[in-house]
């Protein structure tokens, strides 16, 4: 049962705690009603108030459901039962994953980031870029140092702040590097490709690093960054003449709002204009056809292949 809230502990709002956790009010209410947890206070106008230490364990909670657990499973936890979920689950991926030796890549970068050496941290990223070239820095740096992050930020060994710290860093390394990269010799009809997040996805950074591999392999990029409406993304694509729309998905949109949204763009955009959708978004799996759904960079490069004419023999 909600209690009165008696004291001046921090607390948030439900729209907060939506915005935070990407668990939807509605999910929030139906594990009050259904779990007992959350159990939010109320505040002096009997709205529901959630304390840090819940918003904390919903965090967690959230990671645990997009790793395929069921809320049944673990909304009763306490803390640390959850962060023994997280370790297991997080040390599975680690040892399927095909990079054996990405724990001992990222490990430096992270060292950073906890140090808060912002300085540090963008000159090591840029030396990166000119040692592996801009698709090698992508995939075998970005790509696990975010997982490795997100990980450390889900078992607290980062800071919101921290998060925040890379996500800047490394676009502004990304950016520089999309600047000065070399480009392959346009083809006579280069791949348009718009690309954005739908309303209420603010990560960019996935954008960012599939606009580095398109114009490695010639495409013309429109860069819209995130949240455009999807009618305006209609109409970009008709100004820009554009070939594919490329979508990039996080974590946070819960799984109604993500497959709604690919049905409803699916529904407004041409038939011949292709509708690409990444990210670590698990709704994904559930597309809607006429969505290609991208799980690695490779798939990307593949597509591309697949859509370009023959060579002239």
């Amino acid at each position: 049962m909600s209690e009165s809230l008696a004291d001046d502990s921090p607390a948030l709002s439900i729209a907060a705690v939506e915005r935070d956790t990407g668990i939807s009010k509605d999910t929030l209410r139906a594990w009050e009603r259904r779990y007992g947890f959350p159990s939010p206070r109320r505040d002096d106008a009997g709205d529901r108030m959630y304390p840090a230490e819940q918003v904390e364990r919903l965090r967690r909670i959230k990671r645990l459901l997009d790793a395929g657990h069921r809320p049944a499973q673990v909304t009763r936890l306490p803390v640390e039962s959850l962060d023994g979920l997280l370790q297991r689950s997080l040390g599975l991926h680690a040892r399927g994953s095909a990079d054996a030796g990405a724990a001992q890549t990222v490990a430096p970068y992270i060292e950073l980031l906890q140090r808060n050496d912002a300085d540090a941290l963008q000159r090591t990223l840029s030396l990166a870029v000119l040692r592996q070239g801009l698709a090698g820095f992508v995939t075998a740096v970005v790509a696990p140092l975010n997982t490795a992050v997100g990980n450390a930020w889900m078992l607290g060994r980062l800071q919101v702040h921290q998060e925040h710290l890379y996500t800047e860093v490394v676009q502004r390394v990304l950016r520089t590097a999309i600047a000065s990269a070399a480009r392959p010799e346009p083809s006579a009809s280069p791949a348009r490709v718009l690309l954005t997040t739908v309303p209420q996805e603010p990560h960019t950074l996935g954008l960012l690093m599939t606009e580095a591999m398109l114009i490695l392999e010639g495409c013309h990029c429109v860069q819209l960054g995130a949240q455009t409406p999807l009618a305006d993304i209609d109409a970009a694509v008709r100004d820009h003449a554009a070939d594919i729309v490329a979508l990039s998905f996080s974590t946070l949109l819960p799984t109604a709002q993500v497959l709604e949204s690919l049905h409803e763009l699916r529904r407004r955009l041409p038939a011949t204009v292709a509708l690409w959708a990444g990210g670590s978004c698990a709704a994904l799996s559930r597309a809607p056809a006429g969505v290609e759904v991208l799980r690695e960079f490779a798939d990307l490069t593949r597509r591309l292949a697949e859509r370009r004419p023959p060579a002239a023999g």
